[in-house]
């Protein structure tokens, strides 16, 4: 095999796509052929019916783990379908039964994704029995239909089972690409901010930013979620063990590379004539590039070799700084300091990512444990749901508004008995989403996709019309729609329209489905719409209090485990850690929720200028707070101690009593003579001090001016939340 074509093979097999597809294409097509070698073409649609449902509820796991949750899955998918055959006959039960059970599958989902997946699966999968009941009628052929929808899901889950088990690793290597891909992209932003340009604009490319680290946080929770679920109760072996170094390296990198050390638009206006910033940004593009680099060797499998290119621009910017240094400029002194910290932190990303290429070298984990977030017993599964039954639950308000959307549907179907009616709830079930924004994109994909497939179908029926041809396009069709429907949902739909008309072709009249899709498809949507519209909708404006709130809390919370590390020395032990990751965490939510803003109405999304004024000023403290982070160090004893003491104490309090009175939209004091005063007291550092102290100082300082913003951002919100007092 020529090298060109085995580098191609590879990367090939690397996409994580592939993996998913083949595995589709290999149930599928096993489905089909066992079809068409007993003749018995009338078992295609519950065989491919029941594949899809195992293969939506498939969430990535260890093979041990991947069993568990197909057993579980199976038991799920068997009450569901013997439920609907036993309740089809009696409409009024039925009814019932099918709102009553949506509402408890959607509420699994307060107990993680793993399984909400499967309840979400479930829901499809007894529509699907529905579908068949529909077709069949109530003989005995639906009870056969039904075991086929049975077979077909266990027969996806055991292969799941199996490639699982062969190939353990790969979501692992993929999950890890991920997340250093995401952090070169967020290298490549950052690098845009040193730019120096008057009126460049900063605000613009924070937001940016802020909107990436929502990238690379989710990028890295994947990851967590993947390596914590093979990691098992006993020591992880060499593989697993490199993993989690290569986990850990990315979590530092990340603290690294958010970290703000100076405002830098100061920095740009006093050495608008100097190379030094170019230097740094270069530097900055180079390890972004080496993050790219470094995650296609862990997706491939290959070596990773550091560039030496980036040592010679480390060492440009060394001797830029030195230049400027040796010019003795009074009014850069201060400037220089923070420059020193920039290159310093700047050295150390990259003897980390020259690191990477030797994980021998990189030091062993002091605490490697991961926080599980999955409950640990039927007690804890059972408080985290009770604890979601409140109309203030964003879980609850799904679970109702999707049980009572789907009861609705039910009555229409016996209102006015379209033909294929069930498919009506199956457009429901997806079109609907937990916020209007979502709805609305996957309102649009849905009733586009549809559109598209019975056009595309109508050509194929005409251009091939043997059934055998068909049949290969159904299996297609297939690997198409997983393949895309995280990504390319209108794409995805397509795909499905045409696995439906050319299985309903394989033992009927596919053409007599084409009208009734498109008018399912149109009513489905149309009720999707307006549950999420009219029942207990969650518009995102309404608890802008809350996210905001819950962004400063997380970042005090930070503070406090990072001033804590300053007494006893670095250690990046599991609460440094959690606090880290939940501040990022609470930065990615408020992204995620003023993007869903934008796709409300204009009435609803107000306050998003606010929101996104608010977005980047919480970046940017957390930035000054990684920036304390990446230089955590036992600090020796100094007559600075007890102001840094006393002000880390006083920014945590003041940050979440400004969470407090978001959450309760208490009015919020703007002018604070004690804060303007504590941030003279750590702008005024003696020359004397040492750089550890100074850093320290003027760290808490620069998140000390960030408290006057944030309380006018957060005073503008309260004062035009509903039922405030003017």
């Amino acid at each position: 095999m020529r090298p060109s074509l085995r580098r191609s093979l590879r990367r090939l097999w690397a996409l994580e796509k592939f993996g998913y597809s083949l595995r589709v294409f290999i149930a599928l097509a096993g489905a089909m052929g066992l079809c068409w070698y007993f003749g018995r073409q009338t078992m295609v649609i519950p065989l491919f019916l029941g594949v899809i449902a195992s293969a939506l509820a498939e969430t990535d796991d260890s093979w041990l783990g991947r069993l568990g949750a197909l057993a579980v899955t199976l038991v799920c998918f068997a009450v569901a379908a013997a439920a609907v055959q036993a309740l089809f006959p009696y409409p009024w039960l039925f009814a019932i039964g099918l709102a009553l059970s949506t509402f408890a599958l959607v509420m699994l989902g307060a107990l993680g994704e793993r399984y909400g997946t499967i309840a979400s699966a479930t829901v499809i999968l007894s529509i699907y029995g529905m579908i068949a009941a529909d077709q069949r009628g109530t003989d005995s052929q639906t009870w056969l239909d039904t075991l086929l929808l049975l077979a077909g899901a266990a027969w996806y889950g055991l292969l799941s089972v199996l490639w699982n088990a062969l190939f353990s690793h790969q979501p692992v290597q993929q999950s890890l690409a991920r997340v250093y891909r995401e952090l070169g992209q967020y290298f490549r932003l950052k690098s845009a901010l040193l730019e120096p340009v008057r009126q460049l604009d900063v605000e613009a490319r924070r937001l940016e930013l802020a909107r990436q680290n929502g990238r690379v946080v989710g990028a890295l929770n994947i990851a967590k979620e993947t390596l914590l679920s093979r990691l098992g109760h006993g020591r992880p072996g060499a593989t697993i063990n490199a993993y989690l170094k290569l986990y850990f390296l990315a979590q530092d990198l990340h603290e690294r590379v958010s970290s703000s050390h100076y405002p830098y638009q100061a920095l740009a206006e006093a050495f608008f004539h100097s190379d030094v910033l170019f230097r740094c940004q270069r530097l900055l593009r180079l390890q972004a590039s080496a993050c790219g680099e470094l995650a296609e060797a862990i997706q491939l499998d290959q070596p990773f070799r550091y560039s030496e290119e980036n040592g010679m621009a480390l060492a440009d910017l060394d001797a830029s700084l030195e230049h400027l240094r040796a010019q003795q400029n009074p009014a850069w002194r201060d400037l220089l300091r923070s420059l020193r910290a920039l290159s310093g932190n700047l050295a150390n990303v990259q003897r980390q990512l020259a690191s990477a290429g030797n994980l021998e070298t990189l030091a062993g984990e002091q605490d490697s444990a991961l926080f599980d977030r999955q409950p640990q017993s039927l007690r804890d599964a059972v408080e985290r749901i009770r604890q979601q039954l409140t109309p203030t639950s964003l879980i609850f308000r799904h679970a109702l508004r999707m049980s009572l959307a789907l009861l609705c549907g039910y009555a229409v179907l016996h209102a006015i008995h379209p033909d294929q009616g069930y498919w009506v709830l199956l457009t429901t079930v997806f079109v609907c989403q937990p916020n209007y924004g979502a709805t609305r994109i996957k309102l649009v994909q849905r009733i586009s996709g549809t559109a598209l497939g019975l056009l595309a179908g109508w050509a194929l029926f005409d251009l091939f019309p043997h059934p055998q041809v068909q049949a290969l396009f159904a299996v297609v069709a297939g690997v198409v729609f997983f393949a895309t429907r995280a990504t390319r949902y209108t794409l995805a739909t397509a795909a499905i329209t045409l696995l439906v008309l050319f299985c309903f072709n394989q033992v009927g009249d596919g053409y007599g489905l084409f009208w009734p899709r498109l008018f399912d498809t149109l009513l489905g949507s149309l009720i999707a719409a307006a549950a999420v519209f009219l029942i207990l909708p969650d518009w995102q404006g309404r608890r802008l209090n809350q996210v905001f709130a819950n962004t400063l809390s997380s970042n005090a919370a930070y503070l406090r485990q990072i001033m804590q590390q300053y007494e006893t020395g670095k250690r990046d032990d599991l609460a440094y850690r959690l606090a880290r990751r939940n501040a990022h965490n609470a930065d990615a939510a408020l992204s995620a929720t003023l993007a869903n803003m934008l796709l409300e109405p204009g009435h609803f999304r107000k306050e998003a200028e606010t929101g996104f004024r608010f977005l980047t000023l919480s970046h940017t403290l957390l930035g000054y707070l990684s920036a304390l982070g990446a230089h955590r160090e036992s600090l020796q004893d100094d007559a600075s101690d007890s102001l840094l003491d006393e002000a880390a104490a006083r920014l945590a309090a003041a940050l979440d009593e400004l969470a407090e009175a978001l959450r309760l939209q208490r009015p919020v004091d703007l002018n604070r003579d004690d804060e303007e005063t504590l941030a003279r007291r750590l702008e005024d550092a003696p020359e004397e001090m040492d750089d550890g102290h100074r850093l320290v100082q003027t760290q808490l300082g620069l998140i000390c001016r960030q408290l006057g913003p944030l309380r006018s951002m957060a005073s503008h919100l309260i004062r035009r939340a509903p039922g405030q007092p003017a």
